[in-house]
């Protein structure tokens, strides 16, 4: 899966408040239409590398989130080509990874 390039429909983009928590989007998150998740909701995504809001966008798998207490992953999608640390995708998604404990899956 990582490499792998994704369409993601941005269902909450940066900037927007979520609907149930009391907490603003500081990244563009969204879904992967067709694949499934643990959860039985299509595969979540947070998007780096794009600093505007967006509705769609399509990019590169560049890790994977494990959550080690809940049914479900998280992908981490960014411009084709575009690297991060995993300190920098644990900061960028700190916001909501922060009441999981999990673990960041990444090529080497």
């Amino acid at each position: 899966m990582i490499g792998d390039l994704v369409k993601v429909t941005v269902d909450r983009p940066l900037g927007s408040e979520h609907p149930v928590y009391a907490f603003i989007y500081p990244i563009n998150y969204g879904y992967v239409e067709g694949i499934m998740a643990g959860d039985g909701e299509f595969q979540d995504v947070y998007i780096l590398g794009v600093n505007e809001p967006v509705d769609s966008f399509e990019g590169e798998v560049i890790a994977i989130i494990h959550r080690k207490d809940d049914v479900e992953e998280k992908w981490v999608v960014a411009p084709k080509g575009k690297k991060f640390t995993k300190e920098e995708i644990e900061k960028e998604t700190w916001f909501q990874e922060q009441w999981f404990i999990s673990k960041i899956i990444m090529e080497n």
